[in-house]
Parts: structure tokens; C-alpha cells; sequence
């Protein structure tokens, strides 16, 4: 049994990480503000779910807090840190990019200074496809230029890939970076479209659509996802010998024990289609009200998922039309509509 650490475990993918980890076996951390971006019922929820569960220790606290990872760290000495928390949300950042900047950087940093007083065996942080920005290529690659972010959320995210990488390459810190691709599934943040959509439908009211519908995702099951994660935790990545034979298309640093991975299904859904899903599994049709593009949005995401199908094998890849069904299962159960 492994003590890990997982921030953000009151978050969609935070929680869902940690439930898959107790049930192997493993004693969680589960590390969480509780913050109030969305619901903080829902988090409670997600941490009451958790609490059932022999080995799992909630700790309530902000990760830029004066010393409380310090303390954390020293005191309990995880093997594994899955680095999951973080203010999310590509248009929240307009309104509220302070605490993108607190969140995301503060907090990343609090962290990676804890991990380079008390290292774990292999530091995991997640990132987003949103940084690829305004890159043409498709599908993105995590050997693709990631420089043009198109939202503040984006540029914060590709700040922390920074900052572990100097800290990798510095401190020895075995380093993986993971870049999420529109995950969804049951317990879903709310201010997701899957979320907002079957909430707008089951009340009657219409769900807003912006680029007119124009607009293509590679949307991801959260089982999926995490199933990726946990099989990166057993490949940490290792100081390349001979900088100069790493594979084409290995994202492994020249100078740092420290890889950035996609997990993505690899297969871009067009918006309207992932809005006839949810049709079908409500049994509603919906209706649309059509706007334009929203600033700091992408038009299209698409993951090239070959890298990680390297390094740990192939993947699951659950069907949209299954998901969509899963979510709405759960969210009629969770909220009794």
C-alpha cells in the first residue's frame, strides 16, 4: 500500500482519481479547498463518497496557505503526487483572472517546493489541451509548439509545465505533465457544457451554442482518462542518457527527468453531434439558442494520443453515446429529476 497524495480530490477528476486509487488498495491524501467556483455541495458530495472509504484522509486547505504542503509533505512522505487541483474554466479567467494567478501559479509553486524538500517518486501535474492555443497543426502533439495560448487559464497552466520543468531539471524531480482533452462523465463539474445542457434541457429552457455550432471536441470519458493517469504513475519518466536518441514524438526532456503526455480519446466529435447524444439519452430535444465564438475558446481540439500509447499500451476509448448516458444516469440519480 502506497501513500498518495492527490490535490483537488473534491474536483471532478480529483475525486474520481482518488476513488480508483483506495479501491487498489492505497491510502489517499485527499487535499482540497472546498473553494466556492461552482457548487461546494457538490465537492462535499464527491468527499463524503470518499470519506466512506477505509484510507482516505481529507486535509481542508489552500495549497499557496504558508506552509501547509511543507507540513503535509514532511509529515506523510507520498510516494506519488497527483497535482489535480487548480482554478479551472477557459471564460471564468475573464472575469477573475487573480485567482488563475493564485490558483494555478502560487499554489503550483507551494507545491513543487514542497516536492523539492520531500521528493516523491513521481510528481504528476495536470495541464490542458487549451494550451496548444492558436497552434494550426491537428492533431496536437505534445512535440508541437504550445506557445500561443489563447485564455489566461491556458497561459497559466503552460506557466506550471514551466516551472516543473526547471524544478525537474534542478532538483532531480521524476516529472510527468499531463494534458487533459474535455473530460467528461458523472460527477462533472457544472460549468461544463455537458453539465449546463442537461440542466438547461430537463428545465425547459434552451442551452446556448457559441461559433454557431461550429466547433469540434475531443471529448473524453473520465474513466478513461483516469485509467491513463494511474497507468503513467508506474512509468515515471528518467534523465535521458543521450539527449540526442530520444524518440520522434517523445515529449522527454533533453535536461530534466520531466515528459508532458496527452490523454484524449483521439477522436474530435463535432458539438452538434455530442448534442444529439444528449438528446437521445434525455429523450429531450433540445432547444438552441446560436451565439458567437466566446474569447479565450478554441474551435477544435484534438488529441494525438500515440505517445502514451508508447509508453503504457493502448488505451480504453468509451463510446460518447455511452458516457452521455452514464452522466445523465447520474445526474437524474444525484438530483432526483
Amino acid at each position: 500500500m502506497s501513500t498518495i497524495l492527490v490535490t483537488g480530490s473534491a474536483g471532478f477528476i480529483g475525486f474520481h482519481c482518488a476513488r480508483h486509487l483506495l479501491a487498489r488498495g492505497h491510502r489517499v491524501i485527499g487535499f482540497d479547498a472546498l473553494t466556492d467556483y461552482y457548487d461546494p455541495a457538490l465537492k462535499r458530495a464527491r468527499h463524503a463518497v470518499l470519506e466512506a472509504e477505509d484510507g482516505f484522509v481529507p486535509v481542508i486547505a489552500r495549497l499557496e496557505a504558508p506552509g501547509a504542503l511543507d507540513a503535509l509533505f514532511a509529515a506523510e512522505r507520498p510516494e506519488l503526487v497527483l497535482h489535480l487541483a487548480a482554478q479551472a474554466g477557459v471564460r471564468y479567467a475573464l472575469e477573475n483572472p487573480a485567482s488563475y494567478l493564485r490558483s494555478n501559479v502560487d499554489g503550483s509553486f507551494a507545491l513543487l517546493e514542497a516536492a523539492r524538500q520531500h521528493p516523491p517518486a513521481h510528481l504528476m501535474l495536470a495541464s490542458t489541451s487549451s494550451v496548444y492555443g492558436a497552434n494550426p497543426s491537428r492533431p496536437f502533439r505534445e512535440t508541437d509548439r504550445a506557445d500561443w495560448p489563447l485564455s489566461f487559464y491556458a497561459a497559466t497552466k503552460k506557466a506550471t509545465e514551466a516551472m516543473a520543468h526547471a524544478y525537474a531539471h534542478l532538483h532531480g524531480l521524476p516529472t510527468t505533465m499531463f494534458r487533459f482533452f474535455t473530460v467528461y462523465g458523472p460527477w462533472g463539474r457544472p460549468d461544463m457544457a455537458l453539465f449546463r445542457f442537461t440542466r438547461a434541457m430537463l428545465e425547459g429552457r434552451p442551452i446556448e451554442i457559441y461559433n454557431q455550432g461550429d466547433m469540434a471536441r475531443d471529448f473524453t470519458y473520465i474513466d478513461d482518462l483516469v485509467s491513463g493517469i494511474l497507468h503513467l504513475a508506474a512509468a515515471p519518466p528518467h534523465r535521458a542518457e543521450n539527449p540526442r536518441a530520444i524518440a520522434p514524438g517523445d515529449s522527454l526532456s533533453p535536461a530534466a527527468p520531466w515528459r508532458v503526455v496527452n490523454i484524449g480519446a483521439g477522436q474530435p466529435m463535432r458539438l452538434m453531434d455530442f448534442v444529439a447524444a444528449l438528446e437521445a439519452a434525455l429523450g429531450i430535444e433540445a432547444q438552441k439558442t446560436f451565439l458567437p465564438m466566446q474569447p479565450g475558446d478554441m474551435a477544435e481540439t484534438w488529441a494525438d494520443a500515440g505517445l502514451l500509447a508508447d509508453l503504457v499500451g493502448p488505451m480504453p476509448r468509451t463510446p460518447v453515446e455511452t458516457g452521455v448516458r452514464a452522466f445523465v444516469d447520474w445526474y437524474r440519480g444525484h438530483y432526483g429529476v
